[in-house]
């Protein structure tokens, strides 16, 4: 009787014992098996299997993309302006027992490449291709932190640069030169308006020259919309020859002007 206790006692802690030692990973987690202090050459996982404790000692890992957001950095540009940029990286693992035993944190190592990395690639552009090449600049940081992340096992997937906060000054300045630049196009576009009506012009005052009659047409066609208007002003166009008839007829009739016919004639006799 004594001696079936003790069995049975045995049976049920072993039986706890491989219980305890059954684990399951999901599809995306992989497990680093530690025996006796050295690593399995392959990771355990997905599904089912043992890990035998204290012989065997487990560190999950998990395959999925994870995001990282690099804090806010102090990066002086090439053309000595401050700015303030943080950046979202998207990493992965795709070794994991690269990624546990040959770093300590590969989070927290990723996240140092990453501010360092952009300190540096940022400070060596200009504030103009920062703003205007920010895809170039985002692959080139890709590149670099992928190239020092691959040795642990880390794929850097993407690097985007999330923000980039500008000085009041430089906002200001900025605001000018967009609105100088507006005004500049402006001045253009009008400049360029007044030469095309000005050819058109020219065109139309040599095609009127063809027929003098069209400028009376045009004359009678003017008061016609004047008319439907209903305005009691009517304002008639005078053509300048008119006008130039009268100037000569007003110059001979002053007392210069009659001077002047005198002499005219005086000369006109002695020839």
């Amino acid at each position: 009787m004594m001696t079936g206790i003790p069995l049975l006692v045995v049976v049920v802690i072993v039986a706890l014992y491989l219980f305890n030692s059954i684990k399951i990973l999901r599809e995306y987690e992989r497990a680093v098996i530690f025996r006796l202090g050295r690593a399995l050459g392959e990771p355990k996982g997905p599904g089912i299997f043992l890990v035998f404790r204290p012989l065997d000692q487990m560190v999950r890992v998990t395959l999925r993309q994870e995001v990282m957001e690099v804090p806010p950095q102090d990066v002086i540009t090439r053309d000595n302006v401050t700015i303030k940029v943080n950046a979202v990286v998207t990493l992965r693992v795709i070794e994991p027992i690269g990624a546990v035993v040959k770093v300590a944190n590969y989070a927290y190592q990723t996240s140092q490449f990453a501010q360092t990395t952009l300190r540096s690639v940022l400070g060596e552009v200009e504030l103009d291709e920062l703003l205007s090449h920010r895809d170039k600049l985002n692959l080139r940081i890709q590149e670099i932190m992928d190239r020092r992340t691959e040795p642990f096992g880390v794929k850097v997937q993407s690097v985007e640069v999330k923000q980039v906060d500008l000085p009041e000054q430089m906002l200001r300045a900025m605001a000018r030169q967009a609105e100088a630049e507006r005004e500049k196009r402006s001045k253009i576009i009008h400049a360029e308006g007044e030469f095309v009506a000005a050819q058109k012009l020219v065109d139309a005052a040599h095609l009127l020259a063809t027929e003098p009659l069209t400028m009376q047409l045009r004359y009678l066609q003017t008061l016609a919309e004047i008319g439907v208007e209903k305005n009691t002003t009517i304002v008639f166009p005078l053509p300048m020859d008119v006008l130039s008839m009268l100037r000569d007829v007003v110059t001979q009739g002053t007392p210069q002007g009659k001077v002047n016919a005198g002499q005219a004639t005086v000369e006109g006799e002695r020839s």
